[in-house]
């Protein structure tokens, strides 16, 4: 037998996190700008998941999505339903966002009882 064959343990996936992609992708005569949320070990990780994702879904080369930005993101920020699944059990027990005050309701006088 051939060393390496068998793995003698399991690989275990890294630690997972949620990332924000955005870009463009040429969808005709135009190029639509997008932005993704999804799970990856790293950036790298994050945007190869994004070609792979537009790939599918439009048809769209590699060499043709233009990614901008890859960035970390708190998972209580996401919309995007793998997000939500995958840290269902963090979000139970993590508080909830703070919301902001609209600059309407910030110049408003705050009442005192």
């Amino acid at each position: 037998m051939r060393d390496g064959a068998f793995k003698g343990k399991w690989q275990v996936a890294a630690a997972m996190d949620a990332y924000r992609v955005e870009g463009t992708v040429p969808m005709g005569k135009v190029r639509q700008q997008f932005t993704l949320d999804v799970i990856a070990a790293d950036t790298a990780d994050a945007e190869h998941r994004v070609y792979s994702i537009i790939g599918s879904r439009h048809k769209a080369k590699r060499r043709k999505i233009e990614i901008n930005s890859c960035d970390k993101i708190d998972p209580r920020e996401s919309r995007e339903a793998q997000v939500i699944d995958h840290f269902r059990e963090q979000l139970a027990t993590m508080e909830p966002l703070p919301t902001k005050e609209s600059p309407a309701q910030e110049a408003l006088p705050k009442e005192e009882e």
